[in-house]
């Protein structure tokens, strides 16, 4: 339960003491301390990490880039191995959960072998440092290893969504001039085969340059390889035992190349860079995420996605925790799983997206409530923003009411999170994110970049650098006294500086005569009784109207009722012209395999419009079903 402040808001919620005595971060003026050390303070960051050549200067500005912890070099696989090796090679690195039911287990020493083994087969290959290499792969453990071995060598990874198709992979190899390729033979999706293979042949058949292609087995079906193939267990056997010694990075050369998921526009190219990306990764996984050596932490993420590069990987890794994966969509096989996996691995932290909480809420208390989920100490939400009432039902279910939870918000070009709370200091508000990080400034700036009134939403910007800052952001900040990351994410901050965020800016639905962010409209609908999920979009077609599309609680129907409460709630708490063009009753929302709402397809089903790339969707049969409900309207 969620209870509400004397303004009529969520009441600020403080994290047990079971859980701030343990926390890794107690610090209460931390804030004042970065504030007053200015750059410096990032040495905390820093000293996460070991470095081959320690750094000079935490930040050097030349005018043309921003350079974190210059001069310094390292190596990212050897911070996320080598160094483990000494203490606890034998403790957990990965625990892998198939979507058959299957499982495996490597301990630091296996992975530090098997990453080896995989390095060397790619030297031979002709793998070198600065060369690009794409991954094509679900949630495997070779996934990882291969993301690994390339950072062990000074080789960037370029990791593409499995569910893509053959002619967005062939865009990504075209584009980063990728010559190899590792991907598996196939898997499965919702309990049906992929075959991955021909995908991946396809994509390099249509490109202009020669792709030396390497394919592990993952369906145990028997493969033709054929051409320029090399099977992944083969170049494994041939390097048994070998080792690769890591390569030097400078702090500024790049970790990797990966593509923002595209599902709002044209997919953009990003690269971060190995020392200021590794070391804040391992920063906000510490404070925020609040990950020690002895936690079993499970980020329920895509590797492909940037979540899963710094939260399912890099950051889990480099702190020495054992780190979940799992391959399967969270209702696969049964709605249940997700809880089995908690309880048979004893999972201390959870980061799953907010949608999918509200997707958990939808299915009902029952199944969480068969399972021990009390190995739980501490929750979080990434992508969407949470409403109070999902952040209750959360806390209330997988945190058995008292876990707190850590909402964050972060970008694919900021490297990390950038606005959360810090569980061993901070309270939480629901439905906020919470304030900046320690060491970064925020502000909400209008369309021209002008500081908005306060307390009036806008874009949400960034003032200070930070150094999980994408290179192009550094080279963007190189230079400039009164620099920001202006990002298209509406919010507002409230006297506390805590942020709360109202969606995007081209999401902006015009109801009535005011402008409102789509978080705005769902929250209301939200809070009526019975509602679990609701997007909104605004119809064209039908005159700029707001159409809602709305899921149930289970036991609950779309009923006419229902249509009813939802519009006088929203009139009541948004204004009398705070109207719907339709409400449209849905067992499911369209949405990517990393949860979040495709509301561009929603768009086009409203407006009768083609859906354009749908690769990137997790559960299809939605889609048809709004079609039949659309049409039945």
């Amino acid at each position: 339960m969620v209870r509400n402040d004397s303004q009529g808001g969520p009441a600020p919620v403080a994290p047990p003491d079971a859980f701030t005595e343990r926390a890794n971060v107690q610090e209460e003026g931390l804030r004042d301390s970065f504030a007053e050390e200015g750059v410096e303070a990032w040495s905390r960051a820093a000293a996460l990490l070991d470095w081959e050549t320690p750094y000079d200067d935490v930040l050097v500005d030349d005018g043309t880039a921003l350079s974190w912890f210059d001069g310094g070099e390292l190596n990212a696989a050897a911070n996320c191995l080598d160094r483990h090796l000494r203490d606890r090679k034998n403790h957990v690195a990965i625990r892998w959960e198939g979507s058959t039911g299957e499982s495996r287990t490597y301990t630091y020493l296996d992975l530090y072998n098997e990453v080896n083994e995989v390095a060397a087969g790619l030297r031979e290959l002709g793998v070198e440092e600065g060369d690009v290499v794409t991954c094509y792969m679900p949630v495997i453990p070779e996934l990882p290893i291969v993301m690994l071995a390339c950072a062990r060598l000074g080789a960037l990874h370029n990791v593409v969504f499995a569910g893509f198709s053959a002619d967005e992979l062939a865009t990504r190899l075209e584009r980063t001039e990728s010559g190899y390729l590792v991907t598996c033979d196939g898997y499965y999706r919702r309990g049906s085969a992929v075959n991955q293979k021909t995908k991946a042949d396809n994509a390099c058949i249509a490109v202009d340059h020669d792709v030396t292609s390497i394919v592990t087995v993952h369906l145990d079906d028997d493969v033709y390889l054929g051409g320029d193939h090399h099977r992944y267990e083969d170049l494994r056997a041939t390097h048994r035992g070998e080792t690769v010694e890591p390569v030097a990075r400078d702090a500024t050369d790049p970790l990797f190349v990966i593509y923002t998921s595209g599902t709002t526009g044209e997919p953009r190219r990003v690269t971060h860079a190995t020392g200021g990306y590794l070391a804040y990764v391992a920063w906000t996984g510490h404070s925020v995420l609040d990950i020690s050596p002895a936690d079993t932490y499970w980020c329920a993420a895509d590797i492909a996605w940037i979540t899963g590069h710094s939260y399912m990987v890099y950051a889990p890794l480099a702190l020495g925790a054992t780190t979940v994966l799992y391959e399967n969509a969270p209702d696969q096989p049964e709605k249940g799983r997700l809880w089995e996996v908690i309880e048979r691995n004893r999972v201390d932290v959870f980061y799953t997206a907010s949608t999918a909480v509200r997707a958990f809420m939808k299915w009902g208390p029952d199944a969480p409530a068969e399972y021990d989920l009390s190995s739980v100490r501490l929750l979080g939400t990434v992508g969407e923003p949470i409403d109070p009432e999902t952040w209750g039902w959360y806390r209330t279910h997988i945190g058995h009411g008292e876990a707190p939870i850590v909402d964050t918000w972060w970008q694919t070009e900021t490297g990390g999170v950038v606005a959360s709370t810090i569980p061993g200091i901070d309270e939480m508000k629901p439905g906020s994110v919470g304030p900046p990080l320690p060491g970064l400034d925020v502000t909400i700036v209008d369309r021209e970049g002008e500081p908005a009134p306060g307390g009036e939403p806008g874009h949400f910007a960034v003032t200070k650098p930070w150094p999980g800052m994408s290179r192009a952001l550094a080279r963007e900040a190189a230079g400039a006294d009164d620099w920001m990351y202006v990002t298209t994410d509406r919010a507002v901050i409230d006297d506390d500086g805590y942020v709360t965020f109202l969606g995007r800016d081209d999401d902006i639905i015009s109801v009535g005569n005011t402008a409102f962010g789509p978080a705005t409209l769902e929250r209301a609908i939200i809070e009526v009784e019975g509602v679990a999920e609701a997007a909104v979009v605004e119809s064209r077609e039908q005159g700029g109207t707001a159409i809602a599309y709305v899921c149930t609680e289970r036991g609950y129907e779309g009923t006419d009722a229902l249509h009813e409460r939802i519009t006088a709630h929203v009139a009541e708490v948004l204004g009398p012209t705070a109207r719907f063009g339709a409400v449209v009753f849905t067992a499911e929302l369209p949405k990517t395999h990393s949860g979040k709402i495709m509301r561009r397809l929603l768009s086009a089903i409203s407006d009768g419009e083609e859906y354009g790339d749908t690769s990137a969707l997790r559960n299809p049969e939605a889609v048809g079903e709004l079609e039949t409900v659309t049409d039945g309207n």
